[in-house]
């Protein structure tokens, strides 16, 4: 199945993989339709033996980086479209967060290919490079006010602001959330990621009218909602 997975990975190199990733890479590494995308070749070998990951899988490895994405990005969507699967790593820390990546996980929202990532304990950061939505610049603009008419003034101005946005709500509040952005009118996009490195995960991305038709009434779920840039 047609999927781009992200792969976060610790930034000392003492430190191990996290497990979720490292038995995902076990298992795939040497499948043929499997695709290993590595920002540095250097870096990312000597992690991978590091890890205890197949020797034979480094010479699948494919650069991704400032250099390579504009080509790749087209090349990688071709075998996406294919049905291949897609690792993403880059050197340390999480990939499409102020990365390159970013582009690649743009183009698989746009193309309606799924977008997932290992397990990451930050979920802003997460939910900002699930996004694809480009973030050189984002605001955390924290939580919405609850009462009237605070709520719908904060809306107002924080829709204002041009840059990619984060905002949290709880999960009984999220139908109401996304009724207060269709009555705001607004015509940028929103990403919602639901349950962020869960089985029950469910992201959404899309016009906020789009998304809420896409959310059922009793849908309760831990969630960051990432506003695009204007």
């Amino acid at each position: 199945m047609s999927e781009l997975i992200l792969i976060p990975t610790p930034i000392s190199d003492d430190h191990p993989l996290e497990t979720v990733a490292l038995d995902l890479l076990k298992r795939d590494a040497l499948k043929s339709d499997v695709i290993l995308l590595v920002e540095e070749h250097k870096v990312a070998r000597q992690r991978w033996l590091k890890w205890g990951l197949p020797r034979e899988a480094i010479d699948k490895f494919q650069l991704y980086n400032e250099h390579t994405s504009e080509k790749m990005k087209v090349e990688m969507m071709k075998e996406l479209k294919s049905g291949k699967r897609i690792y993403l790593m880059s050197d340390c820390g999480l990939p499409a967060f102020c990365d390159p990546g970013q582009n690649l996980v743009d183009q698989c929202h746009k193309q309606r290919i799924k977008v997932t990532a290992t397990p990451f304990p930050n979920s802003i950061a997460l939910g900002v490079a699930l996004s694809g939505f480009s973030h050189s610049r984002f605001h955390f603009s924290g939580f919405i006010p609850v009462k009237e008419p605070d709520r719908s003034e904060w809306i107002k101005i924080e829709l204002k602001r041009p840059e990619t946005m984060v905002w949290m709500e709880t999960p009984y509040r999220l139908k109401k959330l996304l009724e207060d952005l269709v009555k705001s009118g607004t015509k940028r996009e929103i990403f919602l990621g639901m349950d962020l490195g869960c089985t029950s995960e469910k992201l959404l991305r899309g016009p906020v009218g789009q998304i809420l038709k896409d959310i059922a009434d009793s849908e309760k779920r831990e969630f960051v909602l990432i506003v695009s840039p204007n």
